[in-house]
């Protein structure tokens, strides 16, 4: 079983200028979310002001300090927002319940990633979607190496996120298939690569 999260109130008071250099793919995944949408880890809710037309947006945060600002920043935007304090590893909905489930950036940070997978494919609907842009681990054998000497010391920094965690494969590993994945940038020598793409549960 999961563990109440205690939170990283620096972390939080920091991520917006920490991620500032990632804010141009938000929008290219955020943007195609349509119906009724489940956001995993809304982290300050820098993403809210990136939907479109969607029905409803649910957010799931364990973080407390991280929740705090996300609640202010839903209150700034003219959607239809539903924020719950709980983690990803068991989601508070029936089977079958949304239309699309978001995913940035937050994969490498959930403490059962696999067990999250499946809860979210769970609670998508037939033929609904993963829409996700995450951070891997490298290809190249020296970055690979790199990733894991330093992970212990990011994990603590940043809040408990894996720097060597190797999300895409987590994905396409769970319940969802069609699995699409477009890097954002350099694959093999950089320590942090990035993907995104979708994800379709099987009708």
């Amino acid at each position: 079983m999961t563990t109440a999260c205690k939170g990283h109130p620096w972390v939080a008071a920091g991520l917006d200028l920490m991620m500032f250099p990632l804010r141009h793919l938000r929008g290219k995944v955020v943007g195609e979310a349509s119906g009724k949408v489940l956001e995993i880890g809304v982290g300050t809710g820098m993403n809210f002001s990136r939907y479109g037309d969607i029905e409803i947006l649910h957010g799931v945060e364990p973080d407390p300090f991280m929740l705090k600002r996300a609640q202010q920043r839903a209150r700034e935007v003219d959607l239809k927002i539903e924020l719950v304090d709980a983690g990803a590893e068991d989601l508070p909905w029936p089977d079958n319940y949304f239309d699309t489930v978001v995913a940035t950036w937050v994969l490498c940070t959930i403490p059962e990633p696999a067990r999250a997978l499946e809860e979210m494919c769970r609670v998508t609907k037939p033929g609904g979607r993963l829409l996700y842009v995450e951070h891997t681990r490298s290809h190249g054998q020296r970055a690979q190496r790199m990733q894991d000497r330093l992970n212990p010391l990011w994990n603590r920094i940043a809040g408990g996120c894996n720097l060597n965690r190797n999300s895409v494969d987590l994905i396409r590993d769970s319940g969802y298939e069609e699995l699409q994945v477009k890097a954002c940038g350099s694959e093999e020598w950089t320590l942090l690569p990035v993907y995104r793409g979708t994800a379709i549960k099987p009708a």
